[in-house]
């Protein structure tokens, strides 16, 4: 009887299922290495941290093994789009070519579903910023009354941070659970259901860490039954979880707080007049606390905050504020569902303020306490240092078979960064490379003679550096930086270029990448958002530039905290956690430049501590095996001679080699 690796290879093989179904499909060695890495790691129920090159096929690999296994599955995506994508394209193409009648199901967290009570309550009460918003609200209560699945990705067009979309969903702590008059037709409840009872599930990594974090999302019921967990794009859950096994509160949750109370008078005698005034309350000096953190920085420590004589004050107006509401709010909490649940969110977010306010005696060796600023929001949060341990023991209590994956998992192809962080010990590894043809398809360029990064005419002198780069590929690039004011300096000095110039923050981010695509030759300047999920392949983009090294912006207390307790456990904080995260960061945004076997195209890394510092070498050693030139007549030959290998100067290569250690 063969066995599910047997099955798995067999199955990716050429002339095997997936060959003779999906058109296009290529068998390919290091597929079918790693299907075999995760069917062992089934069979097991053992951890497999695999990593896979951009090109491997990696989607396919694990889930052929997972339809295959029998077992029931949880697959998780790094983000919704991600999700989307694996279950309405790939998973049919392989279920399908494998001839598998398994039932399978996607999931999402409640915020992606409509909540017709929600709805209702707004299409009485609700009042809009402009004609905009009361536009597209329109549209959502003339769609809610088509939808089947209520997932409001259905509706084309829609803003992900549109003010409306709170009106029409729910959340852990507003929902009324199975006293909500609509709970027989709700959205939230019928995915559950359809999750339940599928053999296979895919999730999100937020939805899977609600769900381990004990959020209480309402789907913690299909966690206990899986027997498989794929975590795809692995590299990003250590810094997700450390947000879900923390608390915080913001503003958003709290000036809805107080307007749903006022929602929730009607029909309901004498609760207007009492909770009028309390929860208008609330929401000034809600408002009144964003307006006195003016004056702090846009991220910084509690301690910080608590500095400012004003913004302690107004935090300390807030708590009253959220006291008052919940003492007016009791003696009403018979009278209706939604009322006792408001009673519930003021005790919780009271409860949530007072401990993030809380002294020194409140705050645990393993957590920082920290607040963000939004132009018109805050948020107050805690976050654990080190999310090994809980992630650790929700993996041993599943007693399941869990792979992580990513295209971006290994630093200087070890793994120990990533499972110490995912509290693994000893896992299978897999670092599968990429099989591209990188001394045909790709050329990486070191401009020479660029000043060190933190001097201040750096950025000047990195965009005197990439003009002839961009002029010999006929603009079509990505333009990574580090820092948003390098990113503004940089497009002020590109206007003036013969190429369609996108800056980030000048239009959404799914609108710049499809106008950057149509141009054909546009150039596109991003920050750190643009170098991971962004796919554009073919000739559209050709050139990727990082201007710095991605290290860590020194103003996150977080990772401030982290080197701190890194320091204090006898390590090395550069080596053991700035350098690690940096060099995963800087693969994340070369994984741009070449996505298929056909792309070309030339990586520009300007960051001189490349060549100049020993910890160079890591970074060098974590990327693809790029051909590398200090020369820019080789990049001006790289695409003059487009679709040919360009002859290279053996001296400039034999200089490269000998400066980087890397031919």
């Amino acid at each position: 009887m063969s066995t599910l690796s047997e099955l798995s290879r067999a199955a990716l093989a050429e002339g095997g299922a997936l060959a003779g179904t999906i058109p296009g499909f290529r068998a390919r060695a290091g597929q079918q290495r790693l299907a075999e890495a995760v069917a062992a790691a089934f069979e097991a129920r053992e951890p497999l941290l695999a990593e896979a090159g951009t090109g491997t096929g990696k989607t396919y690999a694990y889930l052929v093994p997972a339809l295959l296994s029998g077992l029931k599955t949880i697959v998780s995506t790094g983000t919704r789009a991600l999700q989307d994508q694996l279950y309405h394209r790939d998973l049919p193409r392989v279920r399908d070519a494998l001839g598998i009648g398994l039932q399978t199901a996607l999931l999402k967290g409640r915020a992606n579903y409509l909540c017709r009570y929600r709805t209702e309550q707004a299409r009485g009460s609700a009042t809009f910023g402009d004609r905009a918003q009361a536009a597209l609200f329109a549209r959502i209560v003339a769609w809610s009354g088509r939808t089947r699945m209520g997932d409001l990705a259905e509706i084309e067009d829609l803003p992900e941070d549109s003010p409306v979309l709170p009106l029409v969903t729910s959340t852990a702590e507003n929902c009324l659970g199975s006293e909500c008059p609509f709970w027989s037709e709700c959205f939230v409840v019928q995915a559950r259901q359809r999750a339940q009872a599928a053999d296979l599930v895919v999730v999100n990594h937020h939805l899977l860490l609600a769900d381990l974090a004990l959020k209480q999302e309402g789907f913690g019921e299909i966690l206990p039954g899986a027997q498989a967990f794929v975590v795809d794009e692995a590299h990003q859950l250590p810094e997700l979880a450390a947000q879900f096994f923390g608390e915080g509160i913001g503003a958003r949750p709290l000036v809805e707080l107080a307007r749903d109370a006022l929602r929730e008078c009607d029909g309901v005698d004498g609760a207007l007049a009492a909770l009028q005034a309390p929860a208008q309350r609330v929401e000034h000096a809600t408002r009144a606390l964003r307006a006195a953190m003016d004056v702090l920085p846009v991220r910084a420590t509690r301690e910080r905050a608590q500095d400012e004589p004003a913004v302690a004050e107004a935090t300390e107006a807030l708590a009253d504020a959220l006291g008052g509401l919940a003492v007016a709010l009791a003696p009403l909490r018979e009278a209706s569902p939604g009322l006792d649940a408001c009673h519930a969110r003021a005790v919780d977010l009271a409860a949530r303020l007072s401990r993030w306010t809380g002294g020194a005696d409140e705050q645990g060796a393993g957590d920082v306490y920290w607040f963000e600023l939004t132009p018109r929001g805050f948020r107050l949060q805690r976050t654990p240092l080190d999310v090994s341990g809980p992630l650790r023991q929700h993996r041993e209590q599943s007693r399941a078979a869990w792979v992580f994956t990513s295209a971006t998992l290994s630093v200087a192809g070890g793994f120990e960064h990533l499972s110490q962080r995912l509290g693994l010990e000893a896992p299978r590894t897999l670092l599968e490379p990429s099989p591209f043809d990188w001394d045909a398809q790709a050329l990486c360029y070191l401009p020479a003679g660029l000043p060190e990064p933190m001097s201040r005419g750096y950025t000047g002198a990195l965009v005197d550096a990439i003009r002839p780069v961009l002029r010999a590929s006929g603009g079509r690039a990505f333009v990574l930086f580090a820092s948003h004011r390098a990113l503004r300096e940089a497009a002020e000095a590109l206007r003036d270029g013969p190429w369609p110039l996108f800056v980030q923050g000048e239009a959404p981010r799914a609108q710049l990448l499809q106008r950057f695509r149509d141009s054909g030759n546009g150039v596109l300047l991003g920050a750190a958002s643009f170098r991971e999920g962004v796919d554009v392949a073919g000739d559209a983009l050709s050139v990727v530039v990082v201007d710095k090294l991605p290290f860590a912006a020194p103003d996150d207390p977080v990772f401030e905290a982290r080197l701190q307790a890194v320091r204090r456990a006898g390590g090395n904080p550069f080596m053991d956690e700035q350098l690690p995260q940096a060099a995963i960061a800087l693969k994340q945004g070369v994984g741009r430049l070449i996505r298929t076997e056909t792309d070309r195209g030339v990586l520009v890394l300007c960051d001189p501590r490349l060549t100049g510092r020993a910890y160079g070498r890591v970074f060098l050693e974590s990327l693809p095996p790029f051909p590398a030139t200090r020369y820019l007549s080789e990049v001006e030959a790289f695409f003059a001679d487009a679709g040919t290998e360009p002859a290279r100067d053996a001296a400039c290569s034999a200089s490269v080699s000998a400066t980087l250690s890397r031919r």
